[in-house]
């Protein structure tokens, strides 16, 4: 299957959330404008400052129209406490066999560390917008509230 890109309809691949509940970005098609982000690893810097900046932000988002949701390895029990220690109002999507990240094509950095890369799609379940750092982790949250307000207009 070759990667996801911008135009191309998000897969409807459903991952157990950080409450053991199946979650898809495609089950807010018809809804939402959806902030799909794929990080390395919970609680680590980075990882901690760039979910801290879609938790700030995320009122913003929802009154866009948008919902957001973070995507990484870890366990469910892992998106919990990192949920719970940083005050995330957001989804966590466990990805523990890398499904979603494949499917989105979501390469692993120097070969080792998981990709950094968020996506923003439509509310007809279209990608229109990625970005790919895995230095600049706040402007993942600053390039996608611009498209997602762009979309909502």
């Amino acid at each position: 299957m070759p990667p996801i890109e911008i135009g191309d309809h998000v897969p409807d691949i459903k991952l157990p959330d950080q409450d053991g509940n199946p979650v898809s970005p495609a089950d807010f098609k018809g809804s939402k404008t959806v902030v799909l982000y794929f990080y390395p690893k919970d609680n680590t810097p980075g990882c901690s400052a760039e979910a801290c900046g879609f938790r700030d932000a995320y009122e913003d988002f929802v009154d866009a129209g948008a919902e957001v949701i973070g995507v990484s390895s870890d366990s469910e029990e892992s998106h919990r406490g990192f949920a719970a220690s940083r005050k995330l109002p957001f989804t966590l999507l466990s990805d523990e066999r890398g499904d979603l990240r494949k499917a989105f094509g979501v390469a692993k950095t120097f070969g080792i560390l998981p990709g950094r890369v968020t996506y923003v799609i439509d509310r007809e379940g279209i990608v229109r917008h990625m970005f790919n750092s895995q230095l600049f982790v706040g402007r993942h949250v600053t390039q996608a509230l611009e498209v997602v307000r762009s979309l909502s207009n």
